[in-house]
C-alpha cells in the first residue's frame, strides 16, 4: 500500500495601514514556491481588523513529502 503523506506552510502577507495594498506581490511568491514544488492551495484572509479590513491574508502551499 502506497502512502502519499502531503506537508503544508503558509506564506503571510501584510496589508498596509493606510491603503491595504500588500506589501509583497502574491504572483511572485506563487511562481517562486512552484519552483520548489510547492502549490498554492488556498489564500485565507483572517478575521477582519478595524473599519471591516484584513491587515494580513495568508497563502498556504502543499507539496508531496
Amino acid at each position: 500500500m502506497v502512502s502519499f503523506m502531503k506537508e503544508y506552510k503558509k506564506v503571510r502577507i501584510h496589508l498596509s495601514f493606510w491603503h491595504k495594498e500588500p506589501d509583497q506581490d502574491y504572483i511572485e511568491i506563487a511562481n517562486r514556491e512552484a519552483k520548489d514544488g510547492w502549490k498554492l492551495l488556498q489564500i485565507f484572509a483572517p478575521n477582519v481588523g478595524g473599519y471591516g479590513l484584513a491587515n494580513y491574508f495568508e497563502l498556504v502551499f502543499e507539496k508531496d513529502r
